[in-house]
């Protein structure tokens, strides 16, 4: 299945009137299938004259596959998007609407502005100070997937991490707990993700069983996107089948030993459903560094937040101060220790990236600074 709708014939000039304004609506509807809407058109209509408007479906290496009115394309950033863009972050992602200069005969494209994002999921860049990684844009829906066929792949932490960019991302987060036609006690582990997330929707599913994928249809539909978000092997490729009705994404064989699917998408990419509305589909992340700031870590951990608000000092940390709230509910045993120690250690990135962001800001206002120009003009005079 194509993330695009099926390419119309557009209506020439010299066409019927009627023909011509009936090709533009259907144009529109195909758009507006894949999340079009009137936030895009109002920050179109500076492009409109030049260029088309086309939706990213794909990331490879060199190159993007976009969907626009004439089809799917393979494009390529322009050279002022890539002299513009001062980190990666600023780049197209999967997800994002795009103003495009089309070559229909060469099934080719030139990408040359990216539209405001609606929301966005990002994490920071592994081994990156301060890098960010936009992994999905202009999402309506976070599918937050985790299996419950084995202690393995269930990691109330990692979910943990994944609430609070998902927060962040300004979608609504769902959590999906998958495989629970292979799992003996799935209110258990029901039970523990509510512990950590009361106000988050949760379904348990079967993907490859189409067990409660049907109440997962609400969250799709004309204009909505939805992406899929968990580690390897959980069964996203899966959902998206299921939910699509058709085997567009590939899907790895399961080992029988413990139930853990393989890892088998290796790329983003958008996928147009006919019913209107898009999935997401995205590799597993094995490791996933914070990208938030403080409001989505708070609100995550709201029973620290809460517990914090009876402590002896306002600007309490939790960790060796005096009547503290927190430490007095681990010791006992009112709060898991675990959960405190996953806030400290979100807490602690968060807050050195905060820390490295403002030390580049400074050196940057010092590099932009006009009388320092001046003075580097001056020495470099004096050089020569």
């Amino acid at each position: 299945m194509s993330a695009c709708p099926e390419r119309s014939r557009r209506a020439s000039s010299t066409e019927h009137p009627e023909a011509q304004w009936k090709d533009e609506a259907r144009t529109r509807k195909q758009l507006t299938d894949l999340g079009w809407n009137s936030f895009f058109e109002r920050h179109f209509a500076e492009h409109k004259d030049t260029f088309i408007p086309a939706r990213v479906t794909r990331h490879l290496k060199h190159h993007y596959q976009v969907c626009c009115e004439e089809g799917e394309l393979t494009a390529k950033i322009s050279g002022n998007i890539r002299h513009r863009a001062k980190h990666k972050g600023m780049f197209p992602a999967v997800g994002d609407w795009v103003a495009i200069k089309a070559r229909v005969e060469e099934g080719t494209a030139r990408i040359h502005a990216i539209l405001p994002r609606q929301t966005k999921f990002s994490r920071k860049v592994i081994l990156s100070a301060t890098d960010e990684q936009v992994v999905a844009t202009n999402i309506t829906t976070v599918f937050l997937m985790t299996s419950v066929s084995g202690d393995r792949e269930f990691s109330l932490r990692r979910l943990e991490r994944y609430l609070t960019l998902a927060r962040e991302s300004g979608a609504a987060p769902v959590i999906l707990l998958n495989k629970v036609d292979l799992c003996d006690d799935p209110e258990h582990y029901t039970e523990l993700v509510r512990s950590v997330a009361p106000d988050i929707p949760i379904h348990v599913i079967s993907a490859t069983e189409k067990t409660g994928t049907k109440e997962l249809e609400r969250y799709l539909g004309t204009g909505n996107t939805v992406a899929l978000l968990g580690s390897s092997g959980v069964g996203k490729s899966a959902l998206v089948n299921a939910l699509a009705g058709d085997e567009i994404a590939p899907t790895g064989e399961v080992r029988e030993s413990d139930g853990a699917g393989r890892h088998t998408t290796t790329h983003r990419e958008l996928y147009g459903l006919e019913n209107g509305g898009a999935l997401i589909d995205t590799p597993g992340m094995r490791e996933l560094q914070m990208w938030s700031d403080e409001r989505s870590l708070l609100e995550s951990f709201p029973d620290i937040v809460e517990l914090g608000e009876r402590c002896r000092f306002v600007n309490c940390h939790h960790v060796s101060e005096p009547d503290c709230a927190v430490k007095d509910a681990i010791d006992s045993g009112t709060l898991d220790e675990a959960r405190y120690r996953n806030f400290l250690k979100i807490r602690q990135e968060h807050d050195a990236l905060v820390k490295k962001r403002e030390q580049i800001a400074k050196t940057q206002q010092k590099i932009d600074n006009p009388k320092r120009q001046t003075w580097r003009k001056k020495t470099a005079r004096r050089r020569r």
